[in-house]
């Protein structure tokens, strides 16, 4: 059984079941050293969703024994009934190498469009560092945010500060680290702007129809298309530099339409831009891609939208900035049940079983983010389940509600599930697609920790080559 990369700095060991050999590296200090940073490299077949063969269904398993490794090592090594406190706290599994299949998935889709993804949505520093290996550039909303992805190597050229309104001593620290590209959206900010860092590379960042989103931005951001001309033209007389043009259809967009009519917008200030003399050579699409099937859909839709708008001929450079898309499916949560309460009635009983996270911690995606977590059982009376059919729900098993540990009556997991399984103290849970907006906005309300170990693992052996270990 292989060992994995962990924040404890173990050793690696792949196994390409495909080829039938091992690449042993080691860690030294936990941290990563990526040199490779040209990914021209890369078979970007490997990265479809609907690729089927043999190869294919071998990677799927190899990331399930991985991930279901790292879970067992470390659940069935506690000792509930004496560990000490804080050993069985929550945890992430976080395979790496469903980065890097996302990110061959996104080159196939939308070849022209370069990434910058959105720190904001998981600040976890080994995802940064496979995203920085594989020469994405970064979008930062922040000084913290620019300062942490700086710390990383990644060239200033690479990070775009896409905050449309800043605060003033973050606008002068991105001067003095000399990260030029960052976006606005009304003529305040554009006298901050002139007063502060006139040399600045400035997007126009407009208005869109965001109604079918997840979480809808509009409402914060965005100029209309009624007012970009005279923020153009005011621009000009502030002597500063606009270079593009940046939209965001809302975090987790579920109809492309909304990528065309945002595009054809575009377009329209590119024209207006030009009449007042700037030359604008970028656009920006922002996020709102999901990493499930809708994907390739959305991905055609805009693909294109820019070929027809923005050719390749046009020598526009075309950028965007995912989020979810890269973070939510490479990790997973494992959460402890801590209590169980027995809830008697005429028909059958029913149980109350609270886990040592919620919405205030890792869960706070239901909350803010509109998520709806499924549990599976990862450990219960003794046997590890997971990925066994005895850890999915069923229609007709007994019934569970599932609780944070807070003493907030809103810290609810789960209103009803139910499971072939009796769960009891001390048995664990699992909860798949975890890395979008979660460790990123836990609390600490009532006195419970937001920072939880992560055990790394990377199932995907074509990225070995980004992971120079030593």
């Amino acid at each position: 059984m292989p060992t994995l990369v962990t924040d404890r700095f173990t050793t690696l060991d792949y196994t390409d079941y495909t080829n039938n050999h091992v690449f042993m590296k080691s860690c030294t200090n936990g941290v990563f050293d990526y040199n490779n940073k040209n990914d021209n490299h890369i078979d970007i077949n490997h990265g479809r969703r609907d690729h089927q063969d043999h190869d294919g269904g071998l990677r799927a398993s190899w990331a399930k024994e991985l991930i279901g490794h790292a879970l067992r090592e470390r659940v069935e090594n506690i000792d509930h009934d004496y560990c000490e406190a804080g050993e069985e706290d929550t945890f992430f599994v976080a395979d790496l190498g469903e980065v890097y299949r996302q990110h061959l998935r996104w080159k196939l889709n939308l070849p022209r469009v370069k990434p910058f993804y959105a720190v904001k949505c998981n600040p976890d520093t080994k995802l940064l560092q496979m995203l920085s290996a594989l020469g994405t550039g970064f979008d930062c909303a922040s000084k913290n945010e620019v300062e942490q992805v700086l710390n990383l190597g990644v060239e200033p050229s690479r990070i775009i500060y896409a905050q449309p309104c800043k605060t003033n001593s973050y606008v002068r620290y991105v001067a003095s680290q000399g990260v030029r590209q960052m976006t606005f959206d009304n003529a305040d900010e554009l006298r901050k702007i002139a007063r502060l860092y006139p040399e600045a590379e400035l997007f126009l960042r407009i208005l869109t129809d965001d109604s079918s989103s997840l979480c809808r931005l509009s409402l914060k951001f965005g100029a209309s298309l009624d007012s970009t001309d005279s923020l153009l033209a005011l621009a000009r007389d502030l002597g500063l530099n606009v270079v593009g043009v940046s939209f965001h259809v809302g975090s987790g967009a579920s109809d492309p339409r909304a990528f065309l009519k945002a595009v054809q917008d575009a377009r329209v200030v590119f024209h207006q831009a030009a009449a007042h003399g700037f030359a604008l050579k970028t656009l920006d699409v922002g996020g709102g891609f999901c990493s499930d099937n809708t994907f390739e859909q959305m991905a055609g839709v805009l693909r294109a939208a820019l070929d027809d708008y923005f050719p390749a001929h046009s020598g526009i450079n075309l950028i965007a900035e995912p989020g979810r898309y890269y973070a939510s499916s490479a990790f997973t949560l494992a959460c402890n049940v801590i209590a169980r309460r027995t809830m008697e009635d005429e028909l059958a009983s029913s149980y109350m079983v609270y886990v040592n996270d919620g919405l205030y911690g890792n869960f706070s995606s239901i909350m803010f983010d509109h998520q709806h977590p499924v549990a599976k059982i990862l450990r219960s009376g003794g046997r590890t389940l997971y990925d066994t059919p005895a850890a999915e729900s069923t229609d007709d098993g007994i019934e569970y509600s599932i609780w944070g540990p807070t003493c907030d009556g809103i810290d609810r997991i789960t209103e009803s599930i139910r499971f072939p399984q009796l769960l009891d103290v001390g048995d664990w849970l699992y909860f798949e697609d975890m890395g979008a907006y979660t460790k990123c906005s836990a609390t600490t309300f009532n006195g419970f920790p937001n920072t939880h170990d992560v055990i790394y693992v990377c199932s995907e052996p074509g990225a070995e080559a980004l992971l120079d270990l030593h």
